[in-house]
């Protein structure tokens, strides 16, 4: 995987677009935390879509883009409050059992929304192909996974750099999906 190629691109397109990205993120997070993290996964659906669409089609991003995938609310609730319980215990279990299995969610499921966006698969359907599409080339993925978590983590330390950081993470994030995990998983239209 060539990843200096697929930060170039992602950062190419984050200056040619940066007001809409912006503002698409600044939708994003307020949808988030007005909803109190009700909406944060359907709206994270349509986020990351946009952005695919981006990536794939130079489709400048939309503030509606982050509400284009409601029907996809119950599915994602239901695993957001599965996975929650599941960290809660894993926490109470000493912490580690907790954050491991966050982790292991989080790396796991990295593709889960694309493919439910991108493709149409099912909350089941779309965690499989995502777990294939990690353990196809672990290291590589694990590699995506920090990057992406890095930049993320690094701008969510205070929100004005959030605004800059997570479009440019998921810019990143998908492009990795639309060149090699999309090539990889063996669902295609």
């Amino acid at each position: 995987m060539d990843f200096k190629a697929l930060l170039e691109t992602a950062w190419r397109l984050f200056i040619s677009h940066i007001v809409s990205l912006v503002i698409l993120t600044l939708v994003f997070l307020a949808a988030c935390v007005i909803t109190l993290g009700i909406l944060a996964p359907v709206a994270s659906a349509g986020y990351f879509h946009s952005i695919l669409r981006l990536v794939r089609e130079g489709r400048d991003p939309k503030p509606q883009d982050v509400f284009s995938h409601l029907r996809l609310f119950l599915p994602l609730f239901a695993f957001g409050v599965v996975v929650f319980v599941l960290i809660v215990i894993g926490m109470l279990l000493l912490i580690l059992p907790g954050v491991l299995f966050s982790l292991a969610v989080s790396f796991f499921c990295l593709y889960m929304l694309p493919l439910m966006t991108d493709k149409g698969l099912g909350l089941f359907e779309a965690i499989r192909e995502s777990f294939k599409a990690a353990t196809a080339r672990p290291a590589e993925q694990m590699v995506v996974f920090l990057i992406f978590a890095g930049i993320s983590a690094i701008g969510g330390s205070f929100f004005i750099g959030a605004l800059f950081t997570q479009p440019f993470a998921t810019l990143f994030l998908m492009s990795v999906y639309d060149r090699e995990v999309d090539t990889v998983t063996i669902i295609k239209p």
